[in-house]
């Protein structure tokens, strides 16, 4: 179930796959239902409830959290995804259980008539959606290959830009402001972890340098890690291949 399209998002997003199938994101059916227990917990009970097959009914997936973490969903076809909220016996599981029913009926009726129209009119319309679909995934192969020579790109000389840039790609990929903090903190983390440097120590020292040398305070202030890398040649090196590869782990590359 790759390529999603959202088609509705009047309640809860409904996307379309590639071949047509109708499917929702586990954790925001879960977050629409204003369920209280955890989406693990919930979502497994509730496709055991209704006995649904993994790879036929749904399909395991990973979201990036706003940590900047992995978590557990689910990609769910829209009847089980009816299923589900009904089985919640409440005003909002009727509610999305009703929105459901008329996604199906609308996407329902577009296909009764295109089924109406003659052989060769079907076959243009067939031909011009797939036509669209083949584009899409030609685009989001460009997208990536783009992302690719931009990581791959970055050299020891715009390496501060560079490494900034794609941080900032990794906090919006993951959907929330402080997430780019997170992922910046955890790049400094690694530099500590693989270079055996302690980088807030070294930007300690540097501010006392300065000092004794006269700069002035606010100047001092606006030091960060980053002067502290671009001191080391090798701190550089082993920085920028630290970004590259959360770039990688994260999905921006």
């Amino acid at each position: 179930m790759n390529n999603l399209t959202v088609i509705e998002n009047e309640l809860v997003p409904v996307y379309e796959t590639s071949t047509g199938e109708k499917v929702v994101y586990g954790s925001e059916l879960h977050e629409v239902l204003g369920v209280r227990t955890p989406y693990k917990d919930w979502s497994t009970r509730r496709l055991n409830d209704i006995d649904a097959v993994e790879n036929e009914d749904f399909e395991a997936a990973q979201i990036c959290a706003p940590s900047g973490q992995t978590k557990k969903d689910h990609i769910i076809k829209l009847d089980i995804a009816k299923e589900m909220a009904m089985l919640e016996r409440n005003d909002k599981g009727k509610e999305v259980r009703r929105y459901f029913i008329r996604v199906e009926k609308k996407y329902k009726s577009a296909s009764l008539a295109t089924q109406e129209l003659s052989p060769q009119l079907q076959v243009m319309i067939n031909l011009e959606i797939e036509q669209k679909r083949q584009a899409e995934k030609i685009e989001h192969v460009e997208e990536q290959i783009e992302s690719i020579r931009e990581v791959v790109a970055i050299d020891t000389t715009s390496w501060r830009d560079d490494t900034g840039r794609i941080l900032r790609k990794i906090g919006m990929e993951c959907g929330d402001s402080k997430s780019y903090q997170d992922v910046r903190a955890e790049s400094y983390q690694l530099l500590a972890k693989r270079m055996g440097v302690n980088v807030k120590q070294r930007l300690t020292n540097k501010r006392r340098r300065m000092a004794d040398e006269g700069v002035c305070k606010s100047k001092r202030d606006k030091l960060n890690y980053l002067d502290v890398i671009a001191d080391d040649k090798k701190l550089i090196e082993g920085y920028t291949a630290i970004v590259k590869e959360l770039a990688i782990k994260y999905g921006v590359a």
